[in-house]
């Protein structure tokens, strides 16, 4: 399953701990962090759940795939779950289901990670079947060539998915050939013919010790997952190799791809920010106002008063180097020049007007609003303190979190919309039955796409 990755991460003890770079960090109340060898574990505890959020996550995602393994984090993904030395894969449903146990996996652009919640009582049982199936898939040949198929299938899926598939024809577009420009599902052709040997080559390059995070949040003793991952964990060191394609974020591109589709699937994009730079606080509030909430300046215009689209927002997509900022609209056909429009204006109106007191206020709440409603899950929290750690991102608590935003000025959204979102930085990206028609409409919002 792939990791939907279109909302920014969203915890101070005298407790300390050191991320992967070396730095000393202190540690959040409750949060603990050790390292064994060059595996880590961090824990959260929440004492008020008998739930357990446990996550066996591996720092290799599409981004780190050549041309020719395009989809083989995602596939291997899923082979995870069809056998171990121990159990087959009919097996492993029956022994998570037997411990009332929700599991599953995902594959992002820079991340994989097996998951899971289950009852406190079953930490051991659900930590010892999770990381054979990391650690040691048996990739068995005779479910490997149905879960090929069912890759094949999901792959199919998706392309008749328009409203999903056109943003990652926007990554295309604004990353060109670097492997950021490449969907998680990867390539059909690869998928078909990709064999077992490379498959298996492709693990144990990547699954290493210094590429993977044991996370847990909920009712955990951390010691007790440190002996669980002493215990079970004993992989391999290495630093797989890191793929990088050619510079990303060049030059403005309009990409189209042709549909027969009863809307128009129409995004626009610019290079953003890193995951872990500081502006990412304003970045959120700044996008929060302009089309990612209800009462945004993209969903109020577009959709509230005049009806020209059921679902349009905006989005920000951050990566550990580099990021991008970006919209969606789904219109029909005799709505699009005028969605456009709106969209151009209200971008010549960001950069021109800045933004009101209001306003900001508003989404400030909204954005402090989303963060706490977030933690209140174990598997957010459990997942926060992995992407923390993974990507070398401070820990903050919910009271500096919260600060962050606090201290968000309409100065540093000036600056932000100024550097981001200029009149000549958007690519383009659309899904429909006429190219010109989109083409000509397109020049509102960006009119460096004319050319």
């Amino acid at each position: 399953m792939v990791e939907a990755a279109r909302a920014a991460d969203a915890v101070a003890s005298a407790s300390a701990g050191v991320t992967s770079n070396g730095s000393a960090q202190a540690l959040p109340e409750n949060v603990r962090l050790s390292e064994l060898d060059g595996l880590r574990v961090i824990t959260e505890a929440m004492p008020s759940v008998r739930s357990v959020a446990l996550g066996l996550w591996v720092r290799t995602g599409s981004r780190d795939e050549r041309h020719d393994q395009a989809g083989l984090s995602h596939f291997l993904e899923h082979l995870l779950f069809k056998g171990t030395e121990r159990h087959s894969a009919i097996e492993i449903s029956e022994l998570f289901d037997g411990m009332g146990a929700a599991a599953n996996a995902a594959t992002s652009k820079e991340s994989t990670h097996l998951h899971a919640r289950f009852l406190d009582e079953h930490t051991a049982d659900a930590f010892d079947l999770m990381s054979q199936m990391l650690i040691s898939p048996s990739l068995p040949s005779d479910e490997i060539e149905p879960e090929r198929e069912v890759v094949l299938e999901e792959i199919a899926m998706y392309e008749d998915e328009p409203q999903d598939r056109v943003h990652d024809i926007l990554a295309e577009a604004v990353y060109g050939d670097h492997p950021l420009g490449r969907r998680v599902l990867g390539r059909a052709d690869v998928i078909a013919e990709i064999p077992r040997d490379r498959i298996a080559a492709y693990h144990d390059d990547r699954y290493t010790a210094p590429n993977l995070i044991v996370a847990a949040a909920g009712h955990v003793s951390h010691d007790a997952i440190v002996e669980l991952a002493q215990q079970h964990l004993s992989p391999s060191q290495g630093e797989p190799t890191r793929v990088e394609g050619a510079a990303a974020n060049g030059a403005p591109r309009l990409l189209f791809s042709s549909k027969e589709t009863e809307q128009y699937h129409i995004c626009f994009g610019a290079p953003g920010i890193a995951r872990a730079d500081e502006r990412r606080f304003a970045l959120g509030v700044l996008d929060t106002i302009f089309g990612g909430s209800t009462s945004s300046r993209l969903f109020r215009e577009i959709r509230e008063k005049r009806g020209l689209a059921y679902a349009v927002g905006s989005y920000t997509d951050p990566y550990i180097d580099r990021g991008m900022v970006a919209m969606y609209v789904g219109t029909r056909e005799d709505n699009v020049d005028e969605a456009c429009e709106i969209i151009g204006r209200e971008l010549g109106r960001l950069r021109d007007e800045g933004v009101g007191a209001d306003e900001l206020a508003r989404a400030k709440e909204h954005a402090k609003g989303r963060m706490v409603l977030a933690l209140e899950s174990s598997g957010a929290r459990m997942a926060r303190i992995a992407r923390g750690l993974m990507y070398d991102m401070p820990l903050l608590d919910l009271d500096e979190l919260l600060a962050r935003v606090d201290a968000v000025s309409a100065e540093d959204l000036d600056g932000l919309i100024a550097e981001l979102y200029g009149p000549d930085a958007f690519s383009a990206a659309c899904i429909g039955p006429e190219e010109d028609r989109f083409r000509s409409a397109a020049d509102a919002v960006s009119p460096a796409l004319a050319a």
